[in-house]
């Protein structure tokens, strides 16, 4: 390859990684928080942590129902592919306290008083005149109360069908479902469940793959920006869920499938196909926008939720004392973390017209949103319904907290007193794992970054991460590849070189000048900015690869 034509390749690529972000920058709509104050805290303080507790046995381990059929459609098939299987648990590889239904809310102690104050207090125990039918309609009764408090459907964790799920043997990530059956599942989501009439098209026709005229995004846009601040909160953060789950994709994308080897990583092309501004009709920096509208939301949730988990009652039940101990201590660091958090978005700015009208607005959108978390029983793919019904839970969840201040702010002192809000383990689990996502997503993003520069008629692909360059002087050069990427192993970033057909690893000569003799930019970061290769007529000669440190 000529090195003109390489440097048209990192030109195109830098044009490319431009399209993505540049408009992922700055303040973000509705909000008083900028998307470079999120990075900075998701990926250098959170992220790490939130990590670690997510490893842990109470929250890797997710009980869920795979088998609902779905309520608004005959579901054609069940996706065949080998990846779309979701793995479940035997029954001697969840924790026995995990698999205990007494310790879905509370450990055993806080049981036993709750189930003393219940005696006390229950109506049965007074009146012992009550058939069992009117029992039933009490119990019925209660289970109502908590339902109405949901902004999204809860499996049945009693159901001979819903099985434990270890998520760190069965992650997130591209399994081959696509098509119109995937896009069905979103076109509904959009179409019927986001206040939008349907005279108003969206930016992107779901069926057709390909992207609207320019009017109609125009009036899409005009259409959102005249709604209530709630609706257009809620269509953001549909379209932020979105945005995570495509970056996942992207993210841990079937490289290299072989007899001997799957290799999973970062595909770029799908990655720009969905979040590239020319390919998406300026449509993927909005998607990505929207996601730290998502990020912010649920890191407002987790702040407000601490005074729950600080309850002396409240246990990471597993059975293993030392470890929940552990990982409780490790949760309320993390919710303590996220208060600290300096510039929240304020949910009071939600519902505060007049209260029938703020009340009849948030039931719309709790019954939009429960809407939503049922039709992730119609994804025919096994293992994006586990994650998709995992992380819609979590953002009900989210919402019901935010919604529940006044119940959280009054809860008892006291063990003898059943809180008027509450928490079961599938929301927690699902509360921190769907957040554990989004941060996921926007650490995701900062590789995403940075430049990746292939060159397939090469046969040589060269993944450039930002970082200094390495301290290699004008006259100073490497003779061996081999001990110069030792030698950029050990900077603070991580330079990688996969050869196809090259059987030896190329000289590599380095400069730290010349940038504007090879046509490159200065800059004081010490970024890769030039990279000339030159080629080799001969396969089994090295051809030699130069890279010019800016």
């Amino acid at each position: 390859m000529k090195p003109v034509v390489f440097l048209l390749l990192l030109q195109v690529s830098a044009l490319a990684d431009g399209r993505c972000f540049c408009q992922v920058t700055g303040e973000l709509d509705d909000c008083a928080c900028d998307v470079e104050t999120i990075d900075g805290f998701n990926n250098e303080q959170l992220f790490p942590k939130l990590q670690t507790l997510l490893e842990s046995d109470y929250f890797r381990f997710y009980k869920v129902n795979l088998n609902k059929p779905c309520p608004f459609w005959t579901a054609s098939s069940h996706c065949g592919l080998k990846d779309c299987a979701v793995k479940p648990c035997s029954p001697n590889e969840v924790p026995e306290g995990i698999v205990s239904s007494s310790h879905n809310k509370y450990s055993e102690e806080a049981n036993e008083k709750l189930s003393e104050c219940e005696k006390a207090q229950h109506l049965g125990a007074v009146d012992v005149s009550l058939s069992y039918e009117t029992r039933e309609a009490l119990q019925n009764w209660n289970k109502y109360d908590e339902e109405a408090e949901r902004f999204c459907v809860v499996d049945d964790e009693g159901s001979p069908d819903s099985q434990y799920v270890d998520l760190l043997l069965n992650p997130e990530r591209f399994t081959g479902y696509k098509g119109p059956e995937a896009w069905q599942i979103w076109n509904s989501i959009y179409e019927e469940n986001c206040f939008k009439p349907y005279t108003i098209n969206r930016p992107l026709i779901p069926n057709s793959f390909h992207s609207s005229s320019g009017g109609e995004a125009k009036t899409f846009y005009s259409w959102l920006e005249g709604q209530c601040v709630e609706k257009r909160a809620f269509y953001r953060l549909v379209s932020g869920l979105h945005a995570s789950i495509n970056i996942h994709l992207s993210a841990r994308y079937l490289l290299d499938d072989t007899w001997f080897q799957r290799k999973w990583g970062h595909n770029v092309s799908e990655f720009r196909q969905r979040f590239d501004s020319e390919l998406t009709a300026g449509e993927g920096p909005k998607r990505l926008r929207n996601l730290y509208f998502l990020y912010l939301i649920e890191l407002r949730a987790l702040a407000k939720v601490l005074p729950f988990f600080q309850q002396p009652t409240f246990h990471l039940y597993t059975g293993r004392p030392k470890e929940d101990k552990k990982h409780k201590e490790q949760l309320l660091q993390i919710l303590q973390l996220a208060r600290s958090f300096p510039l929240h978005f304020d949910e009071t700015s939600l519902f505060s017209g007049e209260n029938k009208e703020a009340a009849n607005l948030r039931e719309d959108i709790r019954l939009a949103f429960r809407n939503i978390s049922k039709i992730m029983d119609c994804v025919g793919c096994f293992k994006c319904r586990l994650w998709g019904k995992l992380q819609t839970q979590g953002l009900g969840t989210a919402l019901k907290i935010l919604f529940s201040e006044q119940q959280i702010e009054a809860l008892p002192t006291s063990s003898n007193q059943r809180p008027s809000f509450q928490l079961n383990r599938q929301e927690i689990v699902s509360l921190l794992n769907a957040f554990g996502r989004i941060s996921t997503s926007i650490r995701e993003l900062k590789n995403f970054r940075r430049p990746f520069l292939t060159d397939e008629a090469g046969g040589t692909v060269l993944t450039f991460w930002e970082s200094a360059a390495p301290q290699v002087g004008p006259s100073r050069r490497r003779g061996a590849g081999g001990g110069l990427l030792r030698e950029l192993a050990r900077c603070r970033g991580l330079w990688r070189l996969k050869l196809k057909e090259e059987p030896v690893l190329p000289k590599i000569r380095v400069w730290t000048s010349a940038c504007e003799r090879q046509g490159g930019r200065s800059s004081s970061s010490g970024t890769v900015l030039v990279l000339v290769r030159s080629s080799s007529s001969e396969r089994h000669r090295p051809a030699e690869t130069k890279a010019v440190f800016c």
